[in-house]
Parts: C-alpha cells; structure tokens; sequence
C-alpha cells in the first residue's frame, strides 16, 4: 500500500518545482489563485516588456535587471519590488488600508483587494531606475 501525501493550506506542493509562473500558480492554494493571477496581470501591464522567471522556486520578474516577485503563503501572498524601498507616503497609505508592509514590498492577506494602483506606481519608479542604472 503506497503512503497518500496530504497538502496543508498554503503550502507548496513538494512533489515538483514550477517550471514557469502559470504552474506555481496553479500549485498554491486556491484562495490565493485570484491575488497571484491579479499580481501578474498588474506587473505585465505595468511594464509590458518584463521577463517572467522562476528563482528561488517563485515568480520574479526582470526588467533591466530584478524588478519584483511574488509567493504564496498560508493566509497572505508576498509581493516585492528587487532592490527599492517603499517610500514613507506609501507605507502609510497602504498601512492605513490595512496591509502589512516590508521594507521592499507588502503582504496581501487573501481576503483583501490587491493595490492595483500603488503596485503599479512603485513597478514603474523601480523599472525607471533599472533602465537609468544600464545606461
């Protein structure tokens, strides 16, 4: 008789690692399916020409170098900007909306609405400063 494998909420399925961002998605939780769909959909739209990559057996994103990630965990997904400080302007109004910020990114619980637009705005400062930092 073979042993049955059982997945706890939130975490990562050991059997494989991702391959590409669709498969890690798929491989979380599916109350966190709608945050890690929305979050790529806002980073390609916020810098359409990003590099979608699998590190640290999560998605990042590149754009003239490390731009942003994501990954799921048990009650909240994890998103953060490679390399840039979250200005004192956003911390506060993201903590006001009831996120959890980092130095370098926030965690959205999965009963929160993802910030679209200040996630956008601090992919788009992030993406300026890679392309100044190549020239």
């Amino acid at each position: 008789m073979s042993k049955l494998t059982t997945q706890k909420f939130g975490e990562k399925l050991k059997a494989s690692k991702p391959k590409d961002v669709a498969s890690y998605i798929i491989n979380q939780a599916p109350e966190a399916h709608p945050i890690l769909k929305e979050l790529r959909k806002i980073i390609k739209s916020a810098v359409p020409k990003v590099e979608e990559t699998i590190s640290w057996n999560a998605p990042f994103y590149k754009y003239h170098g490390m731009l942003a990630g994501f990954a799921a965990y048990k009650r909240h997904v994890r998103f953060g900007i490679v390399g840039y400080v979250i200005t004192s302007e956003d911390r506060k109004m993201l903590e006001q909306k009831g996120y959890t910020t980092l130095e370098r990114g926030m965690q959205i619980k999965f009963d929160q609405k993802v910030p679209a637009a200040a996630i956008k705005q601090m992919l788009k400062a992030k993406a300026k400063i890679n392309e100044k930092r190549e020239h």
